[in-house]
């Protein structure tokens, strides 16, 4: 089994249908929200002096999985720069896999519009020869005078 088939085979399983740039922008993001909220809210139970609310916790964790980043706020355990560390990888996913969805949605447009234009070209000279092959069976046909 190739390498594409098996990834499509995990995306039908993970989302339920054939994948989508949709579905699967849907999935990550839903993926990335989960992360950096359940980040937020655990960095107050790791690093209570750094974090003394859930406020400051889902503040950090959203600019850290947007990848800002303004340092205002920093984990100072190793418990909570463990959780920093999933939340930073999941922020740097989360944008390399929305550029590639992007980047390939906008190929597959391409592809489709560069096929729909050598379609319709094959279709008007299949019109031409089919024009220029009635026109010699009607001189074939008639008769020479």
């Amino acid at each position: 089994m190739g390498h594409r088939a098996l990834l499509a085979g995990m995306s039908r399983r993970l989302l339920g249908r054939e994948p989508t740039v949709l579905r699967a922008g849907v999935t990550i993001s839903t993926c990335t929200a989960l992360v950096a909220v359940a980040g937020g809210l655990l960095m107050r139970l790791a690093d209570p002096e750094s974090f003394p609310n859930y406020g400051k916790g889902l503040w950090w964790a959203v600019q850290t999985v947007t990848t800002v980043g303004y340092g205002d706020i920093v984990p100072t355990t190793v418990a909570g720069r463990s959780i920093a560390t999933i939340v930073m990888l999941t922020g740097i996913a989360f944008i390399s896999v929305l550029t590639a969805a992007i980047v390939a949605a906008l190929v597959e447009s391409a592809r489709r519009r560069r096929e729909a234009e050598a379609h319709d070209s094959t279709h008007a000279k299949l019109d031409e020869i089919m024009d220029r092959l009635a026109a010699l069976e009607a001189a074939v046909k008639s008769p020479s005078g």
